[in-house]
């Protein structure tokens, strides 16, 4: 008779597709434990050079399967008011992982994971990872002793996943701060070369972006993915109920073209180097008159005493002279 084969014990791990998520599922795959990864993806996310996430490739190379889930409208939601606050910018880092974490656990039900694991790292983000915000997260998330840190856990409390056996406490770690350090030395020590440079992955924390997101939603009651994807792009201005995005360059100008919502104002400036610039909002006559002007400023006749200006809804089949604006005046606009 054949032996009985001992059944692998299956974990989904959250894979960011960055050092300490690559590490952690490394350690977790050198204990035996199946591995199914997962990767929430976001507006907000800041993708490599190449404009795709690492984790996929990560996926690839350790050869595990990755489900890829995107935040949807309930975390822009979230975004409005989160319950734990925001860190330096407009980003809730609490409430967006027990967010995650809440996806995560239904998703672990369903695929007949006995744990969920995470690259965290005890002190190295100074809002979420103290030890007091862990322990927020996994209450709120409903998973109390259930998720495993394998890169501090030995600083942290025995999870149900030690305590049963699952996995060796004693081969797990003890990183704490925000050294990269032992992180970059452990990778080397496993042969870990190919992975993204350290950084907040989030545009919520970078003060330029976290402004135009919160002048959003103060404005703007329902926000769509079209709105967040529109804050990547161009110079934003504020004039009243009226949102002004000027693009920087023939890339952005093109993306505004097809970004552009149905009701949405273009302005450029006709024979010139222009930008296209949007304009969103009642077309009053002092918005159009505004969003010409800056136009103007940024196209390559912001040196003449008067410009001409073509808009329109669906096409440029309006026009307007103006002087284009300084750049104290468009200063005072600006987001």
């Amino acid at each position: 008779m054949l032996a009985k084969t001992k059944c692998k014990i299956k974990a989904l791990g959250l894979l960011s597709g960055g050092l300490d998520s690559i590490l952690a599922t490394k350690l977790m795959l050198e204990q035996g434990i199946e591995v199914i990864a997962v990767n929430f993806t976001s507006p907000f996310c800041l993708c490599n050079s190449e404009g795709k996430c690492h984790a996929i490739e990560v996926a690839k190379k350790f050869n595990i399967p990755i489900k890829i889930v995107p935040k949807g409208k309930d975390y822009l939601r979230i975004l409005r008011k989160p319950k734990y606050g925001y860190g330096s910018g407009m980003n809730p880092c609490i409430d967006c992982r027990i967010y995650i974490l809440k996806k995560a656990k239904a998703l672990a039900k369903k695929l007949g994971a006995k744990f969920i694991f995470t690259g965290e790292v005890l002190d190295e983000r100074p809002m979420s990872q103290h030890f007091r915000a862990l322990k927020i997260i996994e209450k709120e998330a409903g998973l109390e002793n259930k998720i495993v840190r394998p890169l501090s856990a030995k600083l942290l409390p025995e999870t149900e996943a030690e305590e049963k056996g699952w996995i060796d406490r004693s081969k797990l770690l003890a990183i704490r701060g925000r050294s990269r350090k032992p992180q970059i030395q452990l990778a080397k020590e496993k042969n870990i070369t190919d992975y993204p440079c350290p950084s907040g992955g989030c545009l919520l924390t970078y003060k330029e972006f976290a402004n135009k997101f919160k002048d959003l939603i103060q404005h703007k009651k329902r926000i769509s993915l079209n709105d967040i994807l529109l804050l990547k792009i161009g110079r934003h201005f504020r004039f009243g109920k009226n949102k002004i995005i000027v693009g920087r360059n023939e890339q952005e100008n093109n993306e505004l073209l097809q970004l552009k919502n149905k009701w949405d104002y273009i302005f450029n400036v006709p024979g010139y180097g222009s930008p296209i610039t949007l304009l969103q909002g009642s077309k009053t006559k002092e918005a159009i008159k505004i969003t010409a002007s800056l136009t103007a400023r940024y196209s390559d006749a912001k040196t003449k005493n008067e410009v001409l200006v073509n808009y329109g809804r669906n096409s440029l089949d309006k026009s307007i002279i103006v002087k284009p604006y300084l750049d104290e005046e468009a200063s005072k606009l600006r987001i």
